[in-house]
């Protein structure tokens, strides 16, 4: 039966800024530190094969690729599990959860002993613990991201959630240069022996710092607002059935936006070091340190670009990333293969049209859905398709790219999945502006009681 939704016509109160930074940054050091390990994985990648994987250079930096992406095929159990309860119990409850059990497996990475010294064990153990982080990412990101929209002003939510994506670069950045100065600093022979580790070891304060942070926050406004008024999801399972009933097609269109957010993402920030250095022959230092010069230039530009996305509309930054990606990554990636200078100025054209995209998403994602809903929508539709295509896609690349020969792979590889995202955009209602309270979706007059 439809209803008028009444709660759409409320305007929401105006937090203290004091309150919504705090807000931000209790969002935004979770993804920080879901990347951070990311960013530590991908840049240790040549020393974590060699410690840990048996073969020879190739074989273990696959068997590498492939388990970062066993991570993935864990995270749409983790929206299963922890999507409904944040919406049962609360955001900043399981929030405070994952950042922990993320930061845990992180750090023991860090501690897991060698092939050499317990065989077969040393992969098990790891597999093991990525897939801890994996299930605890997969209540994370849907999490922080509708934490963060539910606190923000409703004409300022593409600006203050840039800051989520924001912390998604700069938790990379940190990892990757952490591990990039341990080499630099320690050299080859100490980093293959033990110092890849002390990266993983700074996972536990920031995983404490976030919990802190989390733990001393009310819950978001919209939550206490539908918790108060009663009709608040009694049960998961409950949630799970209207979910699946009611909002399957936000939960498609949400897939094929992540298809092509997170194809170019993994592509540009796990795979490019190991693409650089195996396909364009750069040595290890230099393979790492474009890639992070391009993210910092990226990170300058995320808050105009959510800014603008309040202007404009979610939409019509989508598109100019969309169409410049397409167009721009064969170029790109053919001026990447002439060298230093090349491979600079391709990756950081790449990365720009990207920027819209990322921006705007913490922003987008939550207001496709209900606030009943919005946690468990965004936990298991973003993790579904990131585990499927997201997390593949560094292990996807490098093994099309040795069977073909074809350094162009990962071109063709963006450009498909930008295809598949414009198709899911033509279908995604604009929602700038609008409020996320209540029970309707976000600029529709209507709600399914």
């Amino acid at each position: 039966m439809h209803y008028a939704d009444s709660w759409t016509a409320q305007t929401a109160q105006p937090q203290p800024s004091s309150l919504l930074r705090r807000a931000i940054a209790a969002s935004a050091l979770g993804n920080a530190t879901e990347w951070f390990d990311y960013g530590i994985y991908a840049y240790g990648l040549s020393y974590i094969s060699a410690a840990l994987f048996p073969g020879s250079t190739a074989q273990a930096t696959l068997f590498a690729l492939a388990t970062f992406a066993i991570s993935f095929l864990v995270r749409p159990l983790g929206g299963l599990f922890w999507g409904p309860l944040g919406d049962r119990l609360g955001r900043k409850h399981v929030l405070a959860l994952t950042i922990i059990l993320m930061s845990v497996a992180t750090l023991l990475v860090g501690l897991v002993p060698t092939y050499a010294s317990i065989g077969w064990w040393a992969p098990a153990i790891l597999v093991v613990l990525r897939m801890i982080q994996g299930f605890s990412t997969g209540g994370e990101y849907g999490g922080a991201a509708t934490f963060m929209a539910e606190y923000a002003p409703d004409k300022k939510r593409g600006f203050c959630g840039s800051f989520l994506e924001f912390a998604t670069l700069s938790g990379f950045s940190l990892g990757a240069f952490l591990m990039l100065g341990c080499s630099v600093v320690l050299g080859n022979t100490a980093m293959h022996s033990w110092g890849w580790r002390l990266p993983f070891l700074i996972a536990a304060p920031l995983g404490l710092i976030g919990f802190y942070l989390r733990s001393k926050l009310e819950d978001t406004p919209v939550f206490r607002e539908l918790e108060q008024s009663m009709h608040k999801e009694q049960h998961s399972c409950v949630t799970l059935k209207a979910l699946l009933r009611d909002y399957w097609q936000p939960l498609i269109q949400l897939g094929g936006l992540v298809v092509a957010l997170n194809v170019v993402n993994y592509v540009l920030l796990a795979y490019m070091p190991t693409f650089m250095q195996k396909q364009l022959g750069m040595s290890d230092n230099m393979s790492l340190l474009v890639p992070l010069i391009g993210m910092l230039a990226m990170m300058v530009f995320l808050p105009f670009a959510g800014t603008f996305s309040d202007r404009v509309g979610r939409k019509n930054v989508w598109w100019f990333s969309l169409i410049g990606l397409f167009v721009a990554a064969i170029p790109m990636f053919l001026l990447m293969k002439l060298g230093l200078a090349g491979a600079f100025i391709g990756f950081a054209v790449l990365g720009l049209l990207y920027v819209p995209q990322l921006a705007s998403i913490s922003a987008m994602f939550p207001a496709m859905f209900p606030t009943q809903v919005r946690y468990a929508g965004m936990a298991i539709a973003y993790n579904l398709s990131t585990s499927i295509f997201g997390g593949t896609a560094p292990m996807a690349n490098q093994w099309l790219v040795a069977h073909t020969g074809n350094a162009l792979v990962p071109a063709y590889y963006m450009m498909a999945a930008c295809v598949v995202g414009a198709i899911a955009l033509i279908f995604v209602p604009e929602t700038r502006g609008c409020s996320l309270r209540g029970q309707g979706i976000p600029g529709k007059q209507e709600v399914v009681l």
